[in-house]
């Protein structure tokens, strides 16, 4: 007898509504959302590309990730108005630092005085550049191999296999790297006709970039539907 294999009829996430997703955001998010980042998250409402800010339950559980490895180094990659970037220093020790780069500071301008008057600035280290001379650079110096606990990056997917493959040696085993987007608008299951023109080479890229993550042996992942995707890596090797 020939045996056929069924796709499931539904989905098992019941995250399938907008209301579910207020609900989770008002219950559960905003209510533990510190100040500093409710306030930055208003300042960037108003951007025209608002959209591309880390999303508030991603950041609440970037947060957990934090704490959960007392993550003291760390490294971000795109920066934007500096949401992520904010809830990483107000979760680090006082004397832990960022590393934190960006093609430009004309965003990071715009969030600066909430991170100010947050009183955390003095653990950012923002460096105005392309992210791959600078992972580079770091890597010139052995010392800098594994000593990055965690790291984040939401920047160019055309790299993100690149940066990748140097976070892989600048965390430490046991640390965490997370990157943003990997769903990538949901175009990733549409057809490539069908995907907006726009988003067909970012489309591309994170097809490519999920299904290398998914076959690297030196991590363990979970690809979690918050936002516009996150893909959470714990360095194994």
């Amino acid at each position: 007898m020939e045996h056929t294999t069924k796709k499931a009829s539904s989905s098992k996430g019941l995250l399938q509504t907008e209301e579910l997703y207020q609900y989770i955001l008002e219950t559960s998010v905003y209510p533990r959302e510190p100040a500093p980042l409710k306030e930055l998250r208003d300042v960037t409402a108003s951007h025209p590309w608002s959209l591309m800010g880390t999303a508030p339950d991603a950041g609440q559980l970037m947060t957990l990730l934090l704490k959960l490895v007392n993550a003291k180094n760390t490294i971000e990659i795109g920066v934007f108005t500096g949401y992520s970037l904010l809830l990483t220093a107000l979760t680090i020790p006082d004397d832990g630092k960022i590393t934190a780069l960006d093609l430009s500071r004309e965003s990071y301008e715009i969030g600066l005085p909430v991170i100010r008057k947050a009183g955390v600035e003095h653990k950012i280290n923002f460096v105005e550049s392309e992210a791959l001379p600078v992972l580079d650079k770091l890597l010139e110096s052995h010392e800098n191999e594994g000593s990055f606990d965690f790291a984040f990056v939401d920047a160019d997917k055309v790299n993100f296999w690149n940066y990748h493959e140097r976070l892989m040696k600048l965390v430490k085993v046991g640390g965490i790297v997370v990157y943003d987007n990997t769903l990538w608008g949901g175009s990733i299951v549409m057809p490539e006709e069908l995907a907006p023109e726009r988003m067909r080479d970012g489309r591309k890229f994170t097809l490519e970039f999920n299904k290398l993550l998914a076959a690297d042996p030196r991590i363990h992942i979970s690809h979690a539907a918050l936002g516009d995707g996150i893909t959470i890596c714990l360095r194994i090797v």
